[in-house]
């Protein structure tokens, strides 16, 4: 049975239909990337998962349960932890208090964390304001990991970093992948990375799943129709 699972879902933003027909999968120790050029429907899709927004139609189903009336905060607690698009890190408290705000009992400590990110240790006492991007990423993920999630969403988790911390963030993703068996599902558009890393890809396009396969199938002719400019 698949951890995540979602089948011919549609969602809209008020009066406006913005998914239409996604389906996909992941399962426990799987990294599944959600592919698609901008606007097609991802982050929606990832909204739609932890229930920011209504399921129209179709469902969503995790761990065997149906999620379609869920509020949010249930869904966290079933073993999602989001990494967001564009951090949202709590400004105005310390590194450390980012951590421990909607931390869990598990694996993931404050010391797991400080090993995969070396960084937040040097800043725990630090305003997250006053962190770099890169760091604000790392905390983000650290965040998310502290609530011991069974599915760890990210989405766009490199976007609009520096090629050295993009690398840092790809390599603790890795390191995930590797020595903790967590299902992640991710969203970003390094082709490159995401297919060293994940083990089957979804394309989305205008609200739809309209190809989904492992990443090694990932041809020319697959790219240029659903990635390229």
């Amino acid at each position: 049975m698949s951890l995540l699972s979602l089948t011919n879902v549609a969602t809209r933003y008020g009066a406006s239909q913005a998914l239409f027909d996604v389906s996909l999968t992941v399962n426990a120790g799987e990294v599944v990337a959600l592919m698609g050029r901008n606007g097609m429907g991802k982050t929606t899709t990832i909204k739609t998962i932890c229930k920011m927004l209504p399921v129209l139609s179709g469902t969503v189903h995790f761990a065997g349960q149906d999620l379609s009336n869920e509020p949010s905060h249930r869904v966290a607690r079933l073993g999602m932890g989001l990494v967001p698009e564009g951090r949202r890190c709590f400004p105005n408290l310390s590194v450390h208090e980012n951590l421990v705000a909607a931390a869990r009992p598990g694996q993931w400590s404050i010391n797991a964390v400080h090993q995969l990110f070396p960084k937040l240790e040097e800043r725990a006492g630090q305003s997250a304001s006053l962190l770099s991007g890169g760091e604000q990423q790392m905390l983000a993920i650290g965040r998310a990991l502290m609530t011991n999630p069974r599915l760890l969403i990210l989405d766009e988790a490199t976007e609009g970093l520096a090629p050295l911390v993009r690398q840092e963030i790809w390599t603790a993703i890795a390191q995930l992948k590797r020595e903790t068996g967590l299902a992640i599902l991710v969203v970003d558009k390094s082709l490159k990375e995401l297919s060293q890393v994940a083990d089957r890809a979804v394309m989305l396009e205008r609200g739809c799943t309209v190809w989904a396969g492992k990443t090694d199938q990932l041809d020319d002719d697959v790219i240029t129709q659903y990635l390229g400019v």
